[in-house]
């Protein structure tokens, strides 16, 4: 019998957290939250969001009693999300949907009496296909002329990082990665070009917004309202101001170097179908339960794992591909593809209290298998990363392995050496092999005809 362990990035609620038991996930609803949550599941909220796809869904189970039981008014076993994604590996476009899904859970949820206390970018994630809050306990019942409480952290969160996106650039986003609890709206303000002033909802919600927290040490939720009361419509009209100036916020899909690399490839089309064909004989061998498609550019190969039905992350550092392959997996309704931002010399590191709140690229892994096809010539030639430590890198996170090796032949990698000077001795096929061979063991290798390229299924030594 396994013991229960606490989620490590759920301490902060009083109303509850998350914790693991036998490697199943529950969630504790404790006493001081109760008649806020039998609001929620009597008032028709819940099912309303749950119905809609805004909310994860959950079954109420046997108490299980773990810490403190004293203070715990039920359990409940949460909808399971296949991974758990954060605001600083969103492109533009994915945190500007996340926003506007937040305000709309809230605008339901005032509609049924209650109020969304918690406007948090993280407790958002796409899962199968849709944005979706995982936060059960994120509502309170409302008080009329009461401000909403989460008002700044919405501002923090989703309306700063997107105005700095738009107005400066959409690298910006990674600056969420440096303050867990949102772009502070001060910093925003003064990043921000004047211009961004013109627009009301900048003014209001970030530039007003700001100098009311200097002047009243944060006790102003609403900088344009003043003193008196909030009513219930003075919250609609509040709502509807963000969205407005969430949705006045655009930017063009970046025209990056990678973004159309499948329309520069030199493959030829016959030597492209043959690879294709070749990475999903692969998968269907390993017959994984989960992918994690690394350098996935817009996701044609991704694609060949989700297709059948496998959860599949897509990774890649270039946002102009990411948000190519996000548009496409919602125009297509696919349910089981997910594309981030990750920059592999520089992936995502653990964050927040003990480094534990928010999990490393590492510590959400490993995963079934990793495709990492057109790959290595970046980290080991562009990025100087020997290729030992690819291999150790790509053994901590997967047990399987599809990964393309491309010789200094390749016109890919001439490209690469024209602007440096070729110290790459170990950069050979033998050379990738033997590196490898410390950590993999190889279970087939394949020639692409019509390329110098080879393709390789790996598995993992000692799993």
């Amino acid at each position: 019998m396994i013991d229960a362990q606490k989620q490590l990035g759920s301490f902060r609620d009083p109303s509850g957290f998350l914790f693991y038991k036998n490697g199943s996930l529950y969630r504790q609803v404790n006493l001081v939250y109760q008649k806020h949550f039998d609001w929620l599941m009597d008032s028709g909220l819940y099912e309303n969001l749950v119905a809609q796809n805004l909310l994860v869904s959950h079954e109420e189970v046997t108490p299980i009693d773990f810490q403190q039981p004293q203070f715990a008014n039920k359990t409940i076993q949460p909808e399971v999300v296949d991974f758990i994604s954060y605001p600083y590996e969103w492109t533009f476009h994915q945190l500007r949907s996340a926003a506007l899904t937040t305000l709309r859970i809230a605008r339901i949820a005032l509609e049924h009496g209650m109020i969304l206390k918690d406007a948090s970018a993280y407790n958002l994630q796409f899962h199968r296909g849709h944005w979706t809050l995982i936060d059960t306990l994120s509502f309170e019942i409302y008080k009329e002329g009461e401000p909403w409480i989460a008002y700044r952290q919405f501002c923090q969160h989703f309306l700063a990082p997107l105005a700095l996106m738009a107005y400066r650039d959409t690298r910006m986003g990674l600056s969420s990665r440096l303050f867990i609890d949102g772009i502070p709206l001060d910093l925003a303000a003064s990043l921000l070009p004047f211009r961004s002033k013109l627009q009301l909802g900048l003014l209001t919600h970030i530039h007003l917004h700001s100098r009311s927290q200097k002047q009243y040490a944060d006790k102003a939720q609403f900088a344009a309202k003043g003193k008196g009361e909030f009513s219930r419509k003075d919250l609609v009209n509040l709502f509807e101001s963000l969205r407005n100036s969430v949705k006045s916020l655009s930017m063009p899909v970046p025209k990056t170097e990678w973004a159309h690399y499948y329309e520069d490839t030199n493959y030829s089309e016959t030597a492209f179908e043959e690879k294709k064909n070749a990475v999903r004989e692969f998968i269907e061998q390993v017959n994984p339960n989960s992918v994690w498609d690394l350098g996935a550019n817009t996701g044609q190969f991704s694609r060949l794992a989700s297709e059948k039905g496998i959860f599949t992350v897509a990774f890649d550092v270039d946002p102009g591909a990411v948000s190519q392959n996000y548009f496409r997996v919602r125009k297509e309704r696919e349910e089981r593809l997910l594309p981030l931002v990750m920059d592999l010399t520089n992936p995502s590191p653990g964050l927040g209290w003990g480094h534990q709140e928010r999990q490393s690229m590492i510590d959400r892994g490993p995963v079934d298998l990793v495709l990492a096809l057109a790959l290595v010539h970046h980290l080991a030639i562009s990025n100087n990363v020997p290729l030992g430590k690819i291999s150790k890198f790509l053994k901590k996170i997967s047990h399987h392995l599809i990964i393309e090796f491309v010789p200094k032949s390749d016109s890919q990698v001439q490209r690469l050496l024209r602007s440096r000077k070729d110290i790459f001795e170990n950069y050979t096929v033998e050379g990738f092999e033997e590196a490898f061979g410390y950590d993999y063991d190889i279970i087939q290798k394949r020639s692409i005809t019509g390329s110098d390229r080879t393709l390789y299924l790996m598995k993992a030594i000692g799993q």
